[in-house]
């Protein structure tokens, strides 16, 4: 595609963005649609991708995606301590932050999050990556997302009986109600700076950037900013920024509760949905429901998508391609794993893992080290690309 092509297209797309911002009636809508442009604009140009980052520890002890990961945790957290003491100042109290990806910490939840794990290994991506990369042009990613909403459909045809058997018993734990805030905080961000450690001492020198010699500053300013990889670092801090202001202007950050709408609407349409999901609505975090019209997740993962695309034109990243049946069986196959383990866990890499973890719920570690665990054991028997 003729390079001005490019350009003008990006252009259309981010003016589009800002009309519809500004045109919709709904404030969380707009707010929605700005945040997850936002959000897709951050990943596509640090390529932040949990999957990616855990690949290139595990490939060449490449710390920095690893890095990138703790530190949206951290800043994250800092944004949310500032939240939940103003919103609940008392976190004795027995209530639980409203809205907070604060879910049931149990075995299930672990077994969830490694099938999780695994699909991001077979699928190439988690489910956040595969919609940055629909923009980019994936021919992986198409097949991924629907295989991701086949497995949410399986996931709550399960959901009854793993409801009963097992979750309907399993605590909802949040830390700051046992610790208090400052030890929650304190503890948080000590044991981040202790996983940040303790990677950094396998870690090999980073491969340096390629140089553009004989640039002028605004050239070589240009390139940085809208055609290199932005620091894997920037990506992570603005990753954690992205998630406190949404969990303040709208609802916590997640991708995936639109996708189990659409599942759950197809399923109710087609007359296969049980009648009653046992205490499903229950639950907060990336809650689907029976939805007509766009909802701000929705508007959410629209922005991403789309931002993603016009960040891409304008680096020429976008390299969209004839998919490969290989490159479709890994996607389908890959992304009914996602979507079963993101709708048994109420969430995925960043509602569960990431908008849990800063919120102080145990279950958001215990979703990260069980699709951490998940995503190692599928690249050592079967490595992917």
């Amino acid at each position: 595609m003729p390079r001005s092509i490019e350009l003008f297209l990006s252009l259309i797309i981010l003016v589009g963005l800002t009309l519809a911002a500004f045109a919709l009636d709904s404030g969380k809508l707009s707010k929605s649609l700005a945040l997850g442009a936002l959000f897709g604009l951050v990943l596509q140009r640090s390529r932040f991708c949990f999957l990616c980052h855990t690949r290139d520890f595990f490939s060449n002890r490449d710390v920095r995606g690893i890095a990138a990961i703790l530190l949206a945790l951290g800043v994250g957290t800092l944004g949310y301590h500032v939240i939940l003491t103003t919103w609940l100042p008392d976190p004795g109290a027995g209530r639980l932050p409203p809205d907070a990806h604060i879910g049931p910490a149990g075995p299930l939840l672990a077994f969830a999050a490694f099938a999780f794990g695994i699909g991001m290994a077979i699928s190439g991506s988690c489910i956040s990556g595969h919609l940055y990369r629909l923009g980019e042009g994936s021919p992986t990613a198409p097949f991924a997302l629907l295989g991701t909403l086949a497995g949410f459909g399986a996931g709550f045809l399960t959901w009854n009986t793993l409801y009963v058997a097992s979750i309907a018993t399993t605590p909802v734990v949040w830390l700051p109600a046992y610790t208090g805030y400052a030890g929650w905080l304190l503890g948080q961000l000590a044991l981040l700076a202790a996983l940040a450690a303790l990677f950094a001492r396998f870690a090999s020198p980073p491969v340096s950037q390629p140089d553009i010699r004989g640039a002028t500053p605004l050239r070589h300013a240009l390139h940085r900013i809208f055609i290199a990889r932005w620091p894997a670092t920037a990506g992570g801090a603005a990753v954690g920024v992205i998630a406190a202001v949404a969990y303040f202007q709208v609802q916590p950050l997640g991708v995936t509760a639109a996708i189990g709408s659409v599942a759950r609407s197809l399923l109710a349409h087609a007359e296969l949905l049980p009648e009653t999901l046992h205490g499903l609505d229950g639950f907060a975090g990336c809650r689907t429901a029976l939805v007509t019209g766009l909802s701000p997740n929705g508007a959410f993962v629209v922005g991403l998508v789309l931002a993603s695309l016009a960040s891409a034109l304008v680096a020429g990243q976008f390299t969209p391609a004839w998919p490969t049946a290989g490159q479709a069986l890994r996607g389908v196959g890959g992304g009914i794993l996602l979507g079963w383990g993101a709708m048994t866990a109420i969430g995925c890499t960043v509602g569960t893992l990431l908008s849990g973890t800063i919120a102080g719920a145990a279950s958001g570690w215990i979703f990260l080290a069980a699709s951490f665990a998940g995503v190692w054991v599928t690249l050592k028997i079967l490595p992917t690309r």
